[in-house]
C-alpha cells in the first residue's frame, strides 16, 4: 500500500532549511509499508491512499503534513476491498464506495474509494510440459481521504483520474497519481457561502461550501433515503437513531451504505450522533457488531442472516428492500415518533415525482436541482426535529443550566411518553441540551422562534389558557423575530485558475500568484456592493497568502474581515501567523497601524474559556434549605426568578429561629404550585362567557361553589377582574374590575360565618360572598390584585400587575401546604403591593401621569434588573428579516455586560433574545440607513449589528481607547455617507460608510472627550473640564443630536456635581457661560436631550427626575418622576416621545409624551 500525503510539491532545499520548524521532524509524504502480515500482503500492495486537504482550520504554512493519526492504516486495505480482493476472468467496470473514519474524540474523516481492474498475464504449464499465457483481471483501488464530506466531488475527481490511467502504462501510474494528488491539494476549502469551481480534465467540478459555520457541507443526494424507504419506515429509522439503538444497515451496494447513513445523520441536525459510527464494515470486521453500546454500522446484505442469527438486540435495516426489523423479530418494538410531529409524505411524493425527469437535465441543471431539493429536504427534516423537541426550551432554566425532565414528560401525551423517556436518557439529547442552554443560534433556534412568532400573531382566538407563571405579563406577549430558515439563495461560484502543467515549486507559486490576482479583481468588483462576498474573497486571499508565506499580506486580509464579516475570522490561523512572524516582519507590521492593532489584540487576547457544558436535571431537595439554597432551588425549578419575591417566599415558608425550609414542606409547595398551573389550564368556559373577556385575559383562580349576593356560583379571577360563574348552566356575572374596587374586607355575618365584602365605584351595592374558610385568602388575593392594578395604572407599568398576580398564585400554594401552620399569616408576607400602598404613596403627580405614556422592563427575564446604559430609536425604514414587523420602528436597549435588547416600538414587545456585543459596557449607539446599528464600547471597539440577520458580524478597531460618541453627517439628506466617532483620549475619526475606512483623523488634547456633533459646518466637541465657574462641567448628548445646540445659536451644558445648566451663545465669547439656570432640588445632571428644537429635557442625579426646560424663558416647565434610581440615558422617538432609562435598582424604561 502506498500512502501519499502533502506536501506533494517541495520547496528548494535552501528555502526548506530556512523555514524548517525547530523540533522533531515530521513524517515523509511518501511511505511504503514494508512490514506487514503475510495474510494481508497481497491486499495491501494493491491500494493507494491519498490525503489531500487545504483548509484554513489547519495551520497553513507548515512544510510537512503527517498522515492523520485517526486513520488506521492497517485496516484501510480491508475497507478499500470490503468484499475481499477479487481476481476475475473478465473485465469489470470500476466501482465507487465511501468511508468515514471516527477518532476517539468524535472527529470524522471521510474517504472516497475507486476500485478498478487491470489485466495480468498468468503463465501456466500443463502436464505435457507445454506452457501458455492467460489473461486475468486483478482489482486495485485508490482512496482519497479528506477531513470534509465531499463525497460526490471526490468521486468525480477519481473518475477524472481513471481517464488518465486508462491511457497510461503501469510504470507511469505512480507519477499520474502523484500529479493527481498534487492538483487536489491546490484546491482550498471554501468558506461558507461561496462555492469554488475547478477544472480537472475532462470535468469541471464545483466544490460546495457549507450553509453556515455550524453545519458540514452537503455533497450527496439527500433524497436517496426517500427512494429506499416509505415515509413511515423512514420515520421508524429516525426514531431508532434518536433513541440510540444498535442499528445496522445492509445493502448490496457498498456506496449506498455510507450515503444513506450520512443522509440519516443529516436528518437529525442539530442533534449530533455521539455513538460509534462505521458505515462500511469489511468482511473481517463483523465482530464490531458485538459491541455492547449503541452504534450505527453498515455491512453487505449477504451477511444479513448471519448477523440476525448470531447477534441480539439489533435494529436491522435493509436499504435495498426498505425493510426494518430486529435480530429476533420481523417487527420493531420501539416507541414511534409522536405522530403529530411527523410528516414526510410531502417530501416523499415530491421526490418520487421529480426523480423521473433528472436524466433530461444537463450537469449544471442537475446540480442546481439537487441543491434546491437538498434544501427542501433539510428544511422538512428540521421541521420534524423542531416539532418533536420545541417544548424543551420552556422547561429549561438557562441561569442554572437545569432541565426539568419530569415536568416535560408530564406535558406529553400518555402515548408519547415512552418515546420521550428513552430519548431523554441518550447522549444525543444531552448534547442537544448543551447547545440550547448555551443559546446557540442555529437553524433550529431560528425556526423555533419563527413558530413562536406565528403562534403569537395568531392569538386572535379567545382561548383562556394559563400563561407561564415565572413570566406573567399584562397586555404583553413576547414577539419573537421571524427569522425562518430562508429559501435557498443563489450562491456565487468562484472559478479557480487552471492547474499548472508542471507541478514544480515555482510553477505552483505562479499558480498561487494568479489566484491571488483573480481574488484581487473579485474584491474590487464587489467592494462597494456586497460585503458578504467581499469577506469570502478576503478570507480566501488571506489563506492563499499564508500558503505562500506572505504573512503580512495574509494578516492584512484577515484584518479586513473585521469590517466585512467577523463570523468567518480564523482565530487559530491568525494566532499561528502572528506567532510565526520573523523579526523583520514584525518590524514592518509595527509600521502599519492596522496590523499593529491586530497583533496587539491577538497577543493580549485572553485564552478562550471553555463553555460551561454541564446539564443538570431538576430534583427536589432532600435536606433542609437555608436562604441561599432556597433561592437557587426556586430559580432552578422555574417558579419565579425575582430575588425579592423569592426572599419573601422564604420568609413565608421558613419556621423557627433557624430560618430553614423543610424538604417535605417544599415538596408539598411545589406540588401545589404545579397543580395550580394545571387547574388553571383546564378551566373550560362556554363561548358566551369567553365573549365577555379580552383576548389576552386568562382565568387564574376559581373558588368553590358559594352563596353570594348575585346568586350561587363560583368566583373566578383573571388578571383584570372578578366574575361569577353561576351554578347549573354557567352564566357570566361581573363582580368588579380591579381598577374599580374602592374597598375590600373580610367580615362576619349574623351567624358568625365569614364573608368577603367588595365595594366598587361602578355599583352602589356591596358584593358579598359567603366563602367560609376561603374568605381570608380571597380577601388577601383581592386586596393584592387591587393594589397591583392601582400601581400599574398610576405608573403606566403593566409589570406591577404581573408581579401582583405572581404573588397571588404564590399565596394560594403557601396556604395549601401550611394548612395547620397559620397559613394566612404566612401568605400575608407575600402581599407586597397591599403592604407598600400604606408605606409609599401609590399616586404620582398629575403632571407625571399626564406625560407618562408607558413603562417597559428590558430585564424582565433576568433574575435582577440591569442598568439601561444607552437607548436608540430607529425609524421604520431600518428593515429586519421579519415579515410582520419588519417596517416597524425599533427601540435598541444597551444593558450591562454588552447585552443589547430590541423592542418593536409600535407594540413595545421584545423581538428576540439579547444580542451579545462584547463583554464591556456600551456607551453610545447610532442607527444608519445602510441597515446597520453602530455601538461604541468601553473596550475601544465599534460593533456593527446587521439589522437583517440581527447579529453582530462586523467590528471597527481603529480606536485605541474607550469609544464615547457616534454621529452621522446629515447635512446632505440625499448622501449621508459619512459618520464620526470619538474616543475618550480625544481621537475623532471620520468614516466612509461604504468602505468602512477612516477618511480623516483628528486628535484633541483634553482630559476626556465625551461626545461630538456637527452644527453650522463645524464639529462641536464636548469634553470633561475643570472650571472655576462650574467644576466637573459636562456637556451631555443624546443619540440623535449629541451636543445640545439649539436653533437660536445656544449651547447648553449640565454640571455633573451641581444642579446647574450652563448656557452659551455661539456668537459671543465661549470661555464663560452667558447664563446659569439653577435646577430645583438637584445634585447634578446625568443626561440631556433636545426635542423639537425648542425644549430641553434634563435628568437630575439625586431625585431621579426628568426636568423639561423652556429655552425661551430659561425656566423649568415640568418636573417628572417615574424612576426609583438615577436616569442614565435619554433618547427621542421622532420628536413625539422621549424615552428615559434608569440604573439597575429600577432598570426600567419610561416613555414620555412630548407636547
Amino acid at each position: 500500500m502506498y500512502v501519499l500525503a502533502p506536501p506533494f510539491v517541495k520547496r528548494p532545499q535552501a528555502e526548506r532549511e530556512a523555514l524548517r520548524p525547530h523540533g522533531q521532524r515530521r513524517r515523509s509524504f511518501l511511505r511504503t509499508r514494508r512490514e506487514q502480515p503475510p495474510s494481508t500482503a497481497a491486499t495491501t500492495s494493491k491500494a493507494t491512499a491519498i490525503f489531500t486537504d487545504r483548509g484554513a482550520e489547519g495551520k497553513g504554512g507548515t512544510e510537512d503534513v503527517t498522515v492523520p493519526t485517526d486513520i488506521d492504516l492497517t485496516a484501510l486495505p480491508q475497507l478499500c476491498f470490503p468484499g475481499g480482493l477479487q481476481v476475475t476472468s473478465e473485465q469489470r467496470d470500476e466501482q465507487f464506495h465511501f468511508l468515514v473514519f471516527t477518532d476517539i474524540f468524535g472527529n470524522r474523516t471521510h474517504g472516497a474509494v475507486m476500485q478498478c481492474y487491470r489485466p495480468i498475464l498468468v503463465h501456466s504449464t500443463n502436464g505435457t510440459g507445454s506452457s501458455k499465457f492467460s489473461k486475468i483481471f486483478s482489482a486495485y483501488s485508490f482512496c482519497v481521504i479528506s477531513k470534509y464530506p465531499y463525497f460526490n466531488v471526490l468521486k468525480d475527481c477519481l473518475s477524472c483520474l481513471l481517464t488518465h490511467l486508462r491511457t497510461s502504462c503501469l510504470s507511469d501510474m505512480e507519477r499520474r497519481v502523484r500529479e493527481f494528488a498534487a492538483k487536489l491539494s491546490l484546491v482550498p476549502i471554501p468558506p461558507h457561502g461561496l462555492h469554488l469551481m475547478f477544472t480537472l480534465c475532462p470535468l469541471t467540478i464545483v466544490l460546495p461550501s457549507r450553509e453556515d459555520k455550524d453545519h458540514p457541507a452537503v455533497d450527496l443526494d439527500l433524497h436517496l433515503p426517500f427512494l429506499c424507504f416509505r415515509p413511515q419506515k423512514l420515520l421508524q429509522v429516525i426514531s431508532c437513531l434518536l433513541q440510540e439503538q444498535r442499528v445496522v444497515l445492509f445493502s448490496a451496494d457498498w456506496a449506498r451504505l455510507t450515503l444513506v447513513a450520512e443522509s440519516l445523520l443529516l436528518f437529525l441536525q442539530p442533534m449530533s450522533w455521539q455513538q460509534p459510527y462505521v458505515p462500511v464494515l469489511a468482511r473481517g470486521m463483523l465482530d464490531f457488531l458485538m459491541a455492547p453500546t449503541a452504534f450505527l454500522m453498515g455491512c453487505h446484505v449477504s451477511h444479513f442472516e448471519e448477523v440476525a442469527t448470531e447477534t441480539d438486540d439489533l435494529i436491522l435495516i435493509n436499504i435495498d428492500n426498505g425493510s426494518v426489523s430486529t435480530s429476533h423479530s420481523n417487527t420493531v418494538d420501539i416507541p414511534d415518533i409522536p405522530p403529530a410531529a411527523a410528516d414526510l409524505t410531502v417530501v416523499h411524493k415530491s421526490t418520487s415525482r421529480d426523480i423521473n425527469c433528472i436524466y433530461l437535465l444537463t450537469r449544471r441543471q442537475r446540480r442546481e436541482w439537487q441543491y434546491n431539493l437538498n434544501h427542501d429536504i433539510q428544511r422538512t427534516a428540521l421541521e420534524l426535529i423542531v416539532n418533536v423537541f420545541r417544548d424543551v426550551s420552556s422547561h429549561l432554566n438557562y441561569e442554572h443550566r437545569v432541565f426539568n425532565s419530569e415536568e416535560f414528560l408530564k406535558s406529553r401525551e400518555p402515548t408519547e411518553q415512552p418515546f420521550y423517556k428513552k430519548v431523554l436518557e441518550t447522549h444525543i439529547f444531552h448534547s442537544f441540551l448543551k447547545d440550547r442552554l448555551n443559546r446557540k443560534m442555529d437553524n433550529y433556534a431560528r425556526m423555533e422562534q419563527s413558530i413562536h412568532s406565528e403562534m403569537n400573531s395568531n392569538l386572535e382566538t379567545r382561548l383562556i389558557k394559563r400563561p407561564n407563571l415565572p413570566n406573567l405579563r399584562d397586555n404583553q406577549i413576547d414577539s419573537f423575530q421571524r427569522s425562518t430558515v430562508s429559501p435557498p439563495k443563489p450562491v456565487m461560484v468562484f472559478k479557480l485558475p487552471d492547474f499548472p502543467v508542471s507541478l514544480s515549486f515555482h510553477c505552483v507559486q505562479s499558480y498561487y500568484s494568479e489566484l491571488i490576482q483573480q481574488l484581487g479583481k473579485a474584491i474590487f468588483s464587489v467592494q462597494n456592493e456586497n460585503p458578504f462576498y467581499l469577506a469570502r474573497y478576503y478570507y480566501l486571499r488571506g489563506f492563499i497568502n499564508t500558503l505562500c508565506s506572505r504573512r503580512l499580506d495574509a494578516l492584512s486580509d484577515f484584518q479586513n474581515l473585521n469590517k466585512t464579516d467577523t463570523v468567518i475570522f480564523p482565530n487559530q490561523l491568525v494566532t499561528w501567523i502572528v506567532d510565526s512572524l520573523h523579526q523583520d516582519e514584525r518590524q514592518q507590521a509595527d509600521k502599519r497601524p492596522e496590523l499593529k492593532r491586530l497583533i496587539l489584540r491577538v497577543k493580549n487576547e485572553k485564552p478562550l474559556v471553555p463553555p460551561d457544558d454541564h446539564v443538570k436535571k431538576f430534583k427536589l431537595p432532600k435536606e433542609h434549605m437555608h436562604q441561599d439554597e432556597f433561592v437557587r432551588c426556586v430559580q432552578e425549578c422555574g417558579i419565579v426568578k425575582d430575588l425579592a419575591t423569592i426572599n419573601r417566599l422564604f420568609d413565608a415558608l421558613s419556621d423557627g429561629p433557624s430560618k430553614q425550609v423543610h424538604p417535605f414542606l417544599f415538596k408539598n409547595f411545589y406540588t401545589l404550585w404545579k397543580e395550580t398551573e394545571t387547574e388553571a389550564q383546564d378551566v373550560n368556559l362556554p363561548p358566551e362567557v369567553i365573549d365577555h373577556l379580552d383576548n389576552n385575559e386568562s382565568v387564574f383562580k376559581v373558588s368553590s361553589c358559594v352563596r353570594t349576593s348575585h346568586g350561587v356560583g363560583k368566583i373566578a379571577m383573571t388578571q383584570k377582574r372578578l366574575f361569577l360563574l353561576t351554578e347549573g348552566r354557567p352564566v357570566y356575572l361581573e363582580i368588579a374590575k380591579f381598577r374599580d374596587i374602592q374597598t375590600a374586607s373580610a367580615s362576619f355575618l349574623l351567624l358568625r360565618i365569614p364573608s368577603l365584602h367588595i365595594h366598587t365605584s361602578s355599583r352602589p351595592e356591596v358584593f358579598e360572598a359567603n366563602l367560609k374558610t376561603e374568605t381570608e385568602l380571597w380577601n388577601l388575593v383581592v386586596r393584592e390584585m387591587w393594589a397591583g392594578r392601582k400601581m400599574a395604572d398610576q405608573h403606566k407599568d403593566p409589570q406591577y400587575m404581573s408581579q401582583a398576580l405572581t404573588n397571588v398564585l404564590l399565596m394560594h400554594a403557601v396556604t395549601g401546604c401550611l394548612q395547620t401552620q397559620r397559613p394566612i399569616t404566612a401568605a400575608s408576607k407575600l402581599a407586597y403591593f397591599d403592604k407598600i400602598k400604606h408605606e409609599v404613596p401609590m399616586s404620582v403627580s398629575e403632571t407625571t401621569s399626564e406625560t407618562l405614556k408607558h413603562k417597559i422592563n428590558p430585564s424582565l427575564d433576568l433574575a435582577e434588573p440591569q442598568t439601561v446604559h444607552v437607548l436608540l430609536y430607529t425609524p421604520g425604514q431600518l428593515k429586519c428579516s421579519d415579515s410582520t414587523g419588519g417596517m416597524n420602528p425599533k427601540l435598541w436597549v444597551a444593558l450591562s455586560g454588552g447585552k443589547v435588547v430590541i423592542f418593536d416600538a409600535a407594540t413595545w414587545c421584545k423581538l428576540q433574545d439579547s444580542i451579545q456585543v462584547g463583554v464591556s459596557q456600551l456607551n453610545c449607539m447610532l442607527g444608519l440607513v445602510q441597515d446597520q446599528v453602530w455601538i461604541g464600547s468601553q473596550d475601544s471597539v465599534i460593533y456593527i449589528i446587521d439589522t437583517h440577520s440581527m447579529s453582530c458580524n462586523k467590528q471597527l478597531t481603529e480606536h485605541r481607547h474607550e469609544v464615547t460618541g457616534l454621529m452621522v453627517d446629515t447635512r446632505d439628506q440625499h448622501n449621508s455617507q459619512e459618520s464620526y466617532s470619538c474616543s475618550c483620549d480625544g481621537t475623532i475619526l471620520q468614516w466612509d460608510l461604504c468602505r468602512l475606512k477612516v477618511k480623516q483623523q483628528i486628535f484633541l488634547k483634553c482630559n476626556r472627550l465625551l461626545s461630538i456633533q456637527i452644527h453650522d459646518d463645524a464639529v462641536w466637541c464636548c469634553k470633561y473640564t475643570l472650571s472655576p465657574v462650574c467644576s466637573n462641567l459636562k456637556l451631555f448628548s443624546s443619540l440623535f443630536s449629541p451636543c445640545e445646540y439649539l436653533s437660536q445659536g445656544q449651547v447648553w451644558a449640565g454640571c455633573a456635581d451641581s444642579g446647574e445648566l450652563c448656557l452659551w451663545y455661539t456668537n459671543n465669547h465661549l470661555l464663560h457661560p452667558s447664563k446659569r439656570i439653577i435646577l430645583p432640588s438637584s445634585s447634578g445632571v446625568t443626561c440631556m436631550i433636545r426635542v423639537k428644537g425648542q425644549v430641553s429635557w434634563a435628568t437630575c442625579q439625586l431625585r431621579s427626575q426628568v426636568l423639561v426646560v423652556d429655552p425661551q424663558s430659561h425656566t423649568v416647565t415640568k418636573e417628572l418622576q417615574a424612576h426609583s434610581d438615577s436616569i442614565q440615558t435619554l433618547c427621542s422617538a421622532e420628536d413625539r416621545y422621549v424615552l428615559s432609562g434608569s440604573a439597575r435598582r429600577d432598570g426600567r424604561i419610561a416613555i414620555w409624551k412630548v407636547e
